[in-house]
């Protein structure tokens, strides 16, 4: 289905992925030399009003601590329009699908696909893109000759989690005819697209690995821009092909730019949660000392009565006890 070739898996791209994925979770880390790094960059998800359609998928809300990337693109929405510059933002799930997510970070971090265009675009479909020879070479749509079939010539597995899906929005991970075969190229879904989904299908399906939060506009307009096979609304086919747009779509550069920040709601739930446990343990320690205090009086009492008795003979300490009898009688 996808236009893919099949490089060889490297050890090193996991050292890398894992670095990635660490300096990911330790946001407070920093160079030496003072330079921040993108997950020191708290990012407000309240700043995200141009989203996809819900649809009470698990990847509806965002998380804590998610890494946010900002994919910078540049197209013409119809043939001779002026083009528009736009930012697509996306968040990645690491928690569910931490090779895929750290893949993708590491070929950001090394501005891999700066200057790419998308090369298949499908209206109601996707937005493909990610492969580093999908560069204009002169004037478009002149490029390398293997445009669509190439990527970074390093493979991962293919990776699955359930509350992964193909939702509107979603970002994944072309592949060719092998499972774990997926490299650089992606693909930005514009609606649900469930069809790719690894239950729906014969096959092993494909992965996702985000959603775009903000941005939804652009990825709509560049999925539905003219394309080579049908630019003029009619029945003319304009090489190169099928589905490359008739105009360039250009990605100016792909950033990682931050984590998701702790919303308000997260804040207070955490604040809720403290407090239970802050009760739990203060009950706890109550019933603990209580406990002490208690047998601490009834040893002093113990005490205290073995003292006074002590130097009594047993006929005096009778007599007191007949005393006590008869004082309650």
């Amino acid at each position: 289905m996808w236009d893919r070739v099949h490089g060889s898996m490297m050890t090193g791209r996991y050292v890398a992925i894992l670095m990635a994925l660490l300096m990911a979770s330790l946001p407070n880390i920093t160079a030496q030399d003072d330079s921040s790094h993108w997950s020191d960059n708290e990012i407000d998800p309240a700043d995200w009003t141009d989203g996809p359609v819900l649809e009470g998928s698990p990847m509806d809300n965002s998380t804590s601590g998610n890494p946010v990337v900002s994919i910078s693109v540049r197209y013409a929405p119809n043939l001779g329009a002026s083009e528009v510059e736009g930012e697509i933002i996306l968040e990645l799930f690491p928690q569910w699908v931490p090779i895929t997510v750290g893949n993708f970070i590491v070929l950001a971090e090394e501005n891999f696909w700066d200057g790419i265009f998308f090369h298949r675009v499908i209206d109601d479909f996707v937005a493909q893109s990610g492969d580093p020879q999908c560069k204009t070479v002169g004037v478009y749509p002149s490029s390398s000759p293997n445009c669509g079939e190439g990527g970074s010539g390093q493979t991962i597995p293919l990776e699955h989690h359930d509350n992964m899906s193909h939702v509107d929005g979603a970002i994944g991970m072309a592949r060719g005819l092998e499972e774990d075969s997926a490299e650089s190229q992606f693909y930005i879904c514009d609606t649900p697209q469930h069809g790719l989904d690894p239950e729906n299908r014969d096959d092993a399906g494909y992965a996702t690995f985000g959603v775009v939060r903000d941005g939804m506009t652009h990825v709509r307009a560049i999925a539905s821009v003219p394309t080579s096979n049908d630019p003029l609304g009619g029945t003319i086919r304009v090489p190169p092909g099928p589905d490359r747009p008739a105009e360039e779509v250009h990605i100016i550069s792909i950033r990682m730019i931050g984590i998701v920040a702790s919303t308000g709601e997260n804040q207070q739930d955490d604040v809720s949660a403290l407090s239970e446990s802050i009760e739990s343990i203060g009950t706890g320690l109550f019933t603990i000392f209580f406990w002490i205090w208690s047998f601490a009086i009834l040893g002093g009492v113990v005490w205290s009565f073995k003292n006074d008795m002590t130097g009594m003979s047993d006929t005096d300490i009778e007599s007191v006890v007949d005393a006590m009898l008869e004082s309650d009688n």
